[in-house]
């Protein structure tokens, strides 16, 4: 998308994948498929095609491209771990990120046995590096808890857990090798409740296993008016950002040439 955006605990949103499929309840009311699918058929649109997925080559490369360093949260239209999104080309995003390593990475992904087969053999070079965080999502207990096992059992710096739309009581949840958690309720139609008691659980988990705690929002269909005050005030806790220094604009054009031509060697 861009350099910018208005999700609270990032500064901008990549996606080199657009769409995806749903897979559990937390996809239920996907605020990305309800955005995409409204310029279905708008010729010229970056959604023209709404929420089918496809990757978009051409969004590579835009890390390199903007002119200071960003917590950039990775396909926040889509998944990079979907099935048909290939092998190869998610070693290409991966190669991106290593290079533009003065950003700091966040990929979020339902699809957590694949993030951690990938990570434990193709991504293992990756997995060591700290400014690419990998994370899972979370909604409710029969298909979360088990992304956070998969989550933990990869080699990864840094793990985070995004429990949003957080749908029903966790219980006690393991949070060993966690950096960070998110935890949001659903907004817009047909939003689903979430009670104030799973939100504290959570909170005072993380506390108690120094897990740095982010609390978005409450959610409803009046988001705003609800708020993100937990208890009388706001949790924006978020690891340190990798730091790197960043090369001026002509050493960045010489790596955006330098891995197009990698890239097209690799495919030809």
């Amino acid at each position: 998308m861009s350099d910018k955006t208005r999700i609270e605990w990032t500064d901008a949103t990549w996606n080199p994948v657009r769409g995806c499929t749903k897979i559990t309840p937390g996809c239920a009311h996907c605020y990305a498929e309800t955005f995409a699918e409204r310029f279905r058929g708008v010729p010229g649109h970056p959604y023209e095609r709404g929420f089918d997925l496809r990757p978009v080559p051409h969004k590579l490369f835009d890390p390199l491209r903007w002119t200071k360093p960003r917590m950039v949260f990775v396909n926040s239209m889509s998944d990079l771990f979907h099935k048909d999104v290939t092998d190869e080309y998610v070693m290409r995003v991966a190669e991106v990120m290593r290079v533009a390593n003065w950003h700091t990475y966040q990929v979020l992904t339902k699809r957590s046995e694949r993030l951690a087969a990938m990570l434990a053999n193709e991504l293992r070079d990756r997995a060591g590096e700290s400014h690419v965080w990998w994370g899972v999502s979370v909604e409710n207990r029969r298909h979360g808890l088990p992304r956070i096992e998969h989550l933990r059992a990869a080699p990864a710096v840094v793990r985070f857990l995004s429990v949003e739309p957080l749908l029903e009581d966790l219980g006690d949840v393991d949070l060993a090798g966690i950096a960070w958690m998110i935890v949001g309720g659903e907004s817009g139609h047909g939003a689903r409740p979430m009670a104030p008691e799973w939100v504290e659980s959570l909170r005072d988990q993380c506390a108690a296993q120094g897990v740095r705690f982010f609390f978005k929002q409450w959610g409803g269909v009046r988001k705003a008016k609800a708020g993100r005050e937990l208890d009388g005030r706001t949790y924006d806790e978020v690891p340190p950002p990798s730091v790197h220094p960043m090369p001026d604009a002509r050493a960045r054009a010489e790596l955006i040439r330098d891995l197009e031509s990698r890239f097209a060697a690799t495919t030809s």
